[in-house]
């Protein structure tokens, strides 16, 4: 009993949210020339990893990415909502299914519980400049059941 105990008072110090209210840690997703995008998720139980490829105010049309996860939830339907705020006020929400029951977009459609996501390739969008700013976005994938399967706070610095 007592390595149970002590396995899981780590796993409380250790977890965000378990040992004292603590949040994931930030997370640059790009760094370069005059924009920065740094993102922390809001999923008290889950991390994830993502990253952009060019990093640069003028977005190209097909924008590569890297995107890692471990599902907790299964994913025969996912589905992205994104909300853009500047200065407190909402400019833009998006949804998009990502992931249709007819009609799988991607390789890791249909994945279940526990699985690994793990995506780098091409996101389409129709490319555009983004104005001087600073932004927050938040970003909601959720499934069929309307589970959360990640969401990301994040701010974009452009100058």
């Amino acid at each position: 009993m007592k390595g149970f105990t002590a396995a899981l008072l780590l796993w409380a110090l250790g977890s965000p949210r378990g040992g004292g209210g603590e949040s994931w840690p930030t997370h640059v997703a790009c760094r370069g020339g005059n924009l920065e995008v740094l993102y922390q998720s809001c999923d008290p139980r889950q991390d994830f990893g993502f990253s952009v490829d060019q990093c640069s105010k003028q977005l190209e049309p097909n924008l590569n990415i890297r995107f890692g996860i471990i599902l907790r939830e299964d994913i025969s339907e996912l589905f992205l909502d994104l909300a853009l705020f500047s200065q407190g006020s909402s400019i833009l929400n998006f949804s998009f299914p990502v992931c249709e029951a007819d009609l799988p977009k991607f390789s890791f459609c249909g994945r279940r519980k526990g699985e690994q996501i793990y995506y780098a390739g091409p996101v389409n969008n129709l490319g555009f400049e983004i104005p001087v700013g600073e932004y927050q976005v938040r970003l909601e994938l959720y499934n069929q059941d309307h589970s959360t399967v990640a969401c990301a706070n994040a701010t974009v610095l452009c100058s």
